[in-house]
């Protein structure tokens, strides 16, 4: 049950090779291990157990993330006895509607909130202050929950709110900075949710969207104590050049004024999926698909320039590289596209001409920035496929528009939401020539072979 990626649907226009069938299978395993219906399951009898142990006489059940209705479809196909109220909020088309029983299921704007958000926001809220200390509370969280989960804080309003995460979207932070903001223009982040639950006992299971899993990053931490306060927020304006320009001044000033939560976090947090997990399904999957497979690291991360440097120094003839992380982009151009579309592009244009490379980056929750697709898929290729067609693929990525690049060549990846979300994932096929020219495949036990593409064995 839940949401599962759909295999092999993508937009690209040739078709599909080895190359493509191996990464997009090899995809599907790394997302299929996070699902969070699945790591949900796996929990369950520890919640039951949590509950009576604790004497507990109901069960509320909250969520918010890109993963949060197949964390709900878990517990609710298999607590529902349990359970006397639940809310969840996810992104749009991230759902299949309301669940049986009791937990509500709302949809609302990411990565901007929007009033939808904050309305399904607002009734998680009045569910958990309506608990008492017999309500064991379980919250459900998972990556996109900062956008999702969205309440802010006295003296700044949704629409402020909007316009500090659409600047530092584009100013190129990372998510420890944005989050750092996140946390002090909201009343839930940064343990405000928890304090809001008290006294009764949280119980989070959490899919994690951030590297080093820490708790107070993951949805910007709404059941731990946060580790950064108004004066690293502050640093973090500054750092962009946002302080005086795109940030309204009073909400520096609630910024200023920051007040950490009081009360002491009463939440057991536990991470059930993450990015080292989708990594080592990948690599198993690349290697019963005969590949000689390597993870060269999981905290990939910086700006996509540098990430492109990095995936380029590691290549190695026959191999199978698999990375993992999350990069950052500055947007300054008015195209669409994310940064695995981006990353992509760049990673394109610095191996055109060689074919027996291809790269695969995509977001693990089917989506990369605001569009309808996960990342791309390129080779040797893709440039000279773009130059064909009269395009200048320097100019689409000054422009941030990979998605209008890809949109007209081929190679956009769209699996669809695939209900989780831990972070993103790059797949780098390293192939070899002979001296004559003729592609080298790499076959189960190390065998090589000469030819034509074909569908990998076991795939």
């Amino acid at each position: 049950m839940g949401f599962k990626s759909m295999s092999g649907i993508s937009s690209i226009k040739e078709n599909e090779g080895i190359e493509e069938l191996s990464v997009l299978s090899i995809y599907n395993a790394a997302t299929e291990a996070c699902s969070a219906y699945a790591c949900v399951l796996n929990h369950v009898d520890y919640v039951r157990r949590v509950y009576y142990d604790g004497g507990f006489k109901r069960l509320c059940v909250v969520g918010f993330g890109k993963g949060a209705y197949g964390m709900a479809q878990a517990v609710s196909y298999n607590l529902g006895d349990l359970i006397s109220s639940g809310a969840v909020v996810t992104k749009y088309g991230h759902s299949k509607g309301d669940l049986a029983g009791k937990i509500r299921v709302f949809e609302g704007g990411h990565p901007v909130p929007d009033e939808n958000g904050h309305r399904g926001s607002r009734e998680i809220i009045k569910l958990v202050q309506d608990t008492r200390e017999d309500t064991l509370v379980l919250c459900l969280i998972s990556g996109g929950g900062s956008a999702l989960f969205v309440c802010p804080t006295d003296g700044v309003s949704l629409q402020e709110k909007q316009m500090v995460t659409e600047a530092l979207l584009k100013s190129g932070c990372d998510i420890n900075e944005l989050n750092a903001v996140r946390k002090c223009i909201s009343k839930v982040k940064g343990g405000g949710f928890a304090d809001l639950a008290y006294p009764s006992k949280i119980l989070s299971l959490i899919v994690s969207d951030v590297l080093g899993n820490r708790l107070d990053v993951i949805a910007s931490g709404p059941t731990a104590t946060s580790s950064t306060g108004s004066r690293e927020a502050l640093d973090v304006l500054e750092r962009y050049g946002l302080l005086d320009k795109k940030i309204p001044q009073g909400v520096v000033e609630v910024i200023r004024h920051d007040r950490r939560h009081q009360r002491p976090v009463h939440a057991e947090n536990i991470i059930i999926a993450d990015i080292k997990k989708a990594l080592s399904a990948a690599h198993n999957k690349a290697r019963k698909l005969g590949f000689d497979a390597e993870i060269i690291t999981d905290t990939l991360s910086g700006d996509v320039e540098g990430a492109v440097k990095r995936l380029l120094s590691e290549i190695k003839p026959n191999q199978l590289l698999i990375s993992g992380g999350e990069t950052t982009i500055t947007v300054t151009g008015s195209g669409r596209g994310g940064r695995n579309m981006d990353l992509a592009l760049r990673f394109a244009a610095e191996i055109e001409g060689n074919p027996a490379i291809t790269l695969l980056s995509a977001g693990t929750d089917g989506t990369d920035g605001p569009t309808d697709a996960a990342g791309a898929i390129v080779n040797g290729s893709t440039i000279a496929k773009g130059r064909a067609l009269g395009l200048d693929a320097r100019q689409y990525i000054d422009n941030n528009d990979s998605y209008g690049y890809f949109e007209q060549t081929g190679g956009l990846f769209k699996p669809g939401p695939t209900g989780t979300n831990v972070m993103d994932i790059q797949l780098m096929l390293c192939g070899e020539y002979t001296s004559n020219g003729s592609r080298l495949y790499i076959n189960a036990g190390g065998r090589t072979r000469t030819g034509t593409s074909a569908k990998p064995e076991g795939f």
